[in-house]
């Protein structure tokens, strides 16, 4: 699907509609390149951000699809978080193989399988029952052939030695 630097990224879901570059909030995530097998890959218009215009990916899945490694590596983490101070939304993150100290993090994934130190393999590793369905629409959705969208599972590689700067606000209150 994709490439960032060492890493090669696969499609995380066996049926993808579409594949949406976006800007990351982490100054550390890496400008991601779209590779000839990406399904219908874009550019979304700009967030502002002041990241790469390609250092996020919404990979749009089939809802009833399971989610799969895109890298090989080991888990880092896996769980629960609060989506925009609102939202109960499930993540994981992977140390890839093909660049040690760096994360390949995975968010909107629903029914996370794996856990902290477990080994995946690209394509092939179940990491959660499907895609989270938001309960809003996201700027990928913007450009889905289909109504209702699909959900989409975001996908960022992460340079941990470049160090992130949260913006102002950006905490719950």
């Amino acid at each position: 699907m994709a490439t960032a630097g060492p890493v090669t990224l696969l499609h995380p879901a066996l049926r993808v509609e579409r594949v949406g570059f976006h800007e990351s909030t982490h100054e550390g995530a890496q400008q991601v390149d779209p590779a000839p097998t990406a399904a219908s890959p874009t550019t979304l218009e700009s967030r502002e951000r002041g990241t790469s215009p390609r250092s996020a990916i919404d990979v749009v899945v089939d809802p009833g699809v399971e989610i799969r490694a895109p890298v090989t590596g080991r888990v880092k983490r896996a769980g629960t978080y609060v989506l925009y101070c609102d939202y109960s939304d499930d993540f994981a993150v992977i140390e890839p193989d093909d660049r040690p100290g760096w994360e390949v993090k995975l968010l909107h994934i629903d029914g996370v399988r794996v856990r902290r130190g477990m080994r995946v393999v690209a394509g092939e590793t179940v990491m959660a029952r499907r895609a989270t369905q938001l309960p809003f629409q996201s700027q990928v959705d913007e450009i889905a052939p289909v109504q209702p969208a699909w959900p989409h599972v975001h996908i960022e590689v992460v340079d941990l030695a470049i160090p992130n700067v949260p913006s102002p606000g950006g905490g719950c209150k």
